[in-house]
């Protein structure tokens, strides 16, 4: 049977897990990514030169049958360029959105979810307005090309208001957020098929270090059957307003007064790499399932999950692979600091000896972070 052909804008590791989920199900792939050393540049064809010329592109359209993406960072007009000729899951809808943290905003406002206030701010002047009107502190975010922490400033009393419209006010327009009293910080993902089918991961509990993902538990502790059902309606609400198709995560803070949306990413996210052995089908397989159209997989978990990122330098192999139940995945990427280089899921039967066998983990990591699991 010849293999359906599914082109990936991007070759970095989340296309790389894209294929490796993929591939059992006689799934092809191709990349566009001008990255020679890219994650996922053995697994399929890789088109993109230095520039991203419209020829490679075309080159690209012509190498796969259907098309999705690996981070929302990409120019809509490539998108709107593919879909001209073939399908691409998610559509353009789903990256203008996800890709502008005022579009989010505005479209959590239309649907009823929960968010931070805000205000647009396109100067100093309206930059103090912001101030006067949301309080302090607040955080001074990039409208686009934000991740990982960066294109942010937490801006703590009124004589930052200057060195904050200096540091990011090139990019303007920028937005305001006002600053949330958070407990923790979750994550939902679910995803989407072509007919509107749509099954749901518990939520995870995330820690960040630097900006940077730490850590991830799942399913979340200490979380209600009301919070799960809340969370899964925001979320649904989003991917239907979109029309997505595909995996979809929305960050939610914990607050006292319940959850609040932060941001949406359209594809396979950071902090979902647990289900990968924590759920009976990955949010890789899930979200290539969804692409080719096919049925949608299981999202049953079994066991509880810790992923942990390896970040900037690599551990011994041996030493990860010497705690039991711990799963080790590697990107193929040099060593640099801040980048993530792999990750480790970690399962077990009970809190207890999830923290346990976390802490090993800790314990043999070049560059340990906080580490912990709420029991």
């Amino acid at each position: 049977m010849k293999p359906l052909k599914i082109g990936v804008l991007g070759g970095g590791q989340l296309g790389r897990m894209m294929a490796l989920a993929g591939y059992p199900l006689n799934l092809a792939f191709t990349f566009f990514d001008n990255n020679p050393d890219c994650p996922a540049n053995h697994l399929g064809s890789r088109f993109g030169d230095a520039d991203y010329s419209d020829a490679s592109l075309d080159a690209f359209i012509a190498s796969a049958d259907v098309f999705t993406y690996e981070f929302e960072n990409i120019p809509t007009h490539w998108v709107e360029r593919i879909a001209e000729k073939k399908p691409v899951f998610p559509g353009v809808k789903s990256l203008a959105i996800s890709q502008n943290r005022i579009n989010e905003k505005q479209m959590f406002k239309a649907l009823n979810i929960p968010t931070a206030r805000y205000e647009e701010v396109r100067s100093e002047e309206q930059l103090r307005h912001a101030v006067g009107k949301l309080g302090l502190p607040l955080v001074l975010k990039t409208v686009t090309m934000g991740y990982d922490g960066k294109g942010q400033f937490l801006l703590k009393n009124p004589e930052q208001i200057t060195e904050a419209w200096a540091a990011l006010g090139s990019q303007s327009p920028l937005i305001a957020e006002e600053f949330v009293q958070f407990k923790r910080e979750l994550s939902i993902i679910a995803v989407r098929g072509q007919k509107g089918d749509t099954v749901y991961y518990p939520l995870t509990e995330n820690a960040h270090h630097r900006g940077i993902l730490s850590h991830s538990i799942a399913p979340a502790p200490f979380v209600d059957n009301d919070t799960q059902l809340a969370a899964e309606r925001y979320i649904s609400a989003v991917l239907r307003e979109m029309e997505h198709v595909g995996a979809l995560t929305l960050e939610l803070f914990e607050t006292r007064h319940g959850l609040l949306a932060n941001e949406t990413a359209p594809r396979v996210h950071n902090s979902g790499h647990w289900t990968i052995e924590g759920a009976h089908c990955s949010q890789f397989e899930n979200h290539v399932r969804a692409v080719a159209g096919l049925p949608l997989g299981s999202t049953t978990t079994e066991k509880l999950s810790a992923m942990i990122n390896i970040i900037g330098i690599h551990p011994r192999t041996e030493e990860i692979l010497r705690t039991t139940d711990a799963h080790l995945h590697l990107y193929g990427k040099e060593e640099r600091e801040g980048r993530k280089l792999g990750h480790i899921t970690v399962t077990a039967d009970n809190s207890h000896e999830l923290e346990s066998r976390v802490r090993r983990i800790a314990d043999v990591m070049p560059n340990p972070m906080a580490l912990t699991v709420s029991k």
